[in-house]
């Protein structure tokens, strides 16, 4: 008899929770209902906020200086702040207020000149006429000496009737310049010249004759430039050997060019 009620109450407590069992299965077509915290109080799980978006760290924009800042002599160029218009830290000439170097020192040049001289009195005139090229070396900017030949043609001519006589001329000479302020200099030179001079004959003719004449010539000039190579000088000259045999007249007039070669 026991068994038989023991029976019969474990098969109704069976259909009892057969509809919440049934009720809690899911399948394809029907959805989970919503299930009670059956945890004890207190244990319930604390909600968590949703992670908050982090963006990724950027670089800081490059700053430039201002045009008119002047970098710091002390900061080297390693540490200083970043310019794109000198990206590897040093000044370069092209950029604007950055005066540009000065340009290398032309050691040798080929100085050439034309000569113009006239002189006259009592009656008797002298034209001359001279091309001497030279070979220059700058030993600073402003300091110049070389070598050079010289050729030279006189005209001589005597007033009342008198004979008019040609003679021609070549020498060695030496000349040296310095320059005093931007485009103006002195010049000097010493010239050697086998040259053909009047003279006169025992029984006093007038005629030609080869002598060694010297000429020690100084003056001042002015230099106009045609490009960083080339240059043109007008030199006036004093001609100290100022005698009957003088194969220059006074002063001395030149025409010279000037061409740097390196």
């Amino acid at each position: 008899m026991k068994r038989l009620l023991f029976l019969l109450l474990f098969g109704g407590a069976s259909l009892g929770l057969a509809p919440t069992v049934w009720a809690q299965r899911t399948d394809s077509t029907r959805t989970v209902k919503p299930q009670l915290n059956t945890a004890p109080p207190g244990s319930a799980p604390v909600p968590t906020a949703p992670p908050v978006y982090q963006p990724a760290p950027t670089a800081p924009a490059p700053t430039t200086p201002p045009p008119d800042a002047t970098p710091d002599p002390n900061v080297p160029a390693s540490r200083a702040p970043y310019d794109p218009s000198r990206p590897s830290g040093m000044d370069l000439p092209q950029r604007p207020g950055v005066a540009a170097p000065p340009p290398p020192l032309r050691k040798y040049f080929l100085y050439t000149n034309l000569g113009l001289g006239f002189s006259g009195y009592n009656g008797y005139n002298q034209f001359s006429a001279s091309i001497a090229p030279a070979v220059g070396y700058r030993f600073s900017e402003r300091f110049a000496a070389g070598p050079g030949i010289s050729y030279a043609y006189n005209h001589y001519s005597f007033g009342n009737g008198g004979p008019s006589i040609s003679t021609k001329s070549l020498g060695f000479k030496g000349f040296a310049q310095f320059i005093v302020y931007k485009e103006f200099f002195v010049h000097g030179e010493y010239e050697v010249t086998n040259a053909e001079v009047l003279g006169y004959d025992l029984l006093g003719n007038l005629g030609v004759y080869k002598n060694t004449v010297a000429t020690p010539l100084a003056g001042v000039g002015y230099r106009n430039r045609f490009s960083d190579r080339a240059a043109a000088d007008i030199v006036v000259l004093y001609n100290f050997n100022d005698g009957f045999n003088d194969i220059y007249g006074q002063p001395v007039i030149r025409f010279s060019f000037l061409f740097d070669l390196k």
